[in-house]
């Protein structure tokens, strides 16, 4: 388990801009160090946010999109196209603009496809996919991700892992169906906390005052079940990546805010 580390921003947009110069800066460093990169990507404003500074960053060329890996932390459980499927939303702001290996790009499964409505054979799918590319020094059955990408909801749920749902619980399974979630669609697949921590880094996103309750409360020592926040860190390092808002009420003296 890491230490959070914090660092703030001015405002959202700062945020988004800084965090995808850092994400670049880690890709190319991962496949220079090991000639390929993972990362997994959230949805929401503050991941899609990310991903659209990312698309209009010049250094996003130093990326070798060939060589990298997109996973999903979690996704709603909707046909192929929705636009309320994290995948599409990420196509739309990044995916599609940028050369992928199709093959790398590891979407989780829709409701309209092999697995129709049922989201817990669909999530038992894409475990398996995860551990068919875990690797034995990954002591596991998920690759270890070089970045996991978080963000962070005003109820402290992080990718589809609510307050007090029995997916936040789970200890064995990578990834789950999610049911009866408290904000729609009610029908998701998601990564569960062993499958998150996996990760080398776990970068959490928040912006906006509305997250700066579930900022403090996730930061103050709560347990992962009341606050899902809390319990999403990475083996090396877990880096909340928070604007000035977000981070409105925590103590001062925690955080030195970045400069632009």
């Amino acid at each position: 388990m890491s230490a959070p580390q914090l660092v703030v921003h001015r405002d959202k947009e700062l945020m988004a801009q800084a965090a995808a110069a850092r994400l670049i800066t880690r890709i190319v460093d991962a496949q220079a160090a090991r000639g390929s990169a993972s990362v997994v990507l959230t949805g929401g404003r503050n991941g899609n946010g990310l991903l659209a500074a990312l698309s209009s960053a010049p250094a996003r060329d130093a990326i070798d999109w060939s060589r990298l890996d997109l996973w999903w932390g979690d996704e709603r459980f909707l046909p192929e196209g929705d636009p309320d499927r994290n995948d599409t939303q990420a196509r739309a702001a990044l995916l599609d603009s940028v050369p992928l290996d199709p093959a790398r790009v590891h979407t989780m499964p829709v409701s309209d496809g092999a697995y129709g409505k049922d989201a817990d054979a669909a999530a038992a799918a894409y475990a398996e996919e995860l551990a068919t590319v875990a690797r034995p020094e990954n002591h596991g059955p998920v690759p270890t991700f070089d970045v996991l990408l978080l963000g962070v909801g005003p109820d402290t749920h992080v990718a589809s892992l609510f307050p007090e749902h029995p997916a936040v619980r789970e200890s064995e399974r990578m990834v789950v169906g999610v049911h009866g979630a408290p904000k729609p669609p009610p029908t998701r697949i998601s990564l569960t906390l062993p499958a998150i921590r996996s990760a080398r880094e776990v970068w959490l996103l928040a912006a906006g005052e509305d997250k700066s309750q579930a900022v403090a409360i996730s930061l103050s020592g709560a347990g992962a079940v009341q606050a899902p926040a809390a319990g999403a860190y990475g083996r090396a390092r877990t880096l909340w990546l928070l604007d000035a808002a977000a981070a409105a009420r925590l103590p001062r003296d925690l955080y030195p805010v970045a400069s632009p």
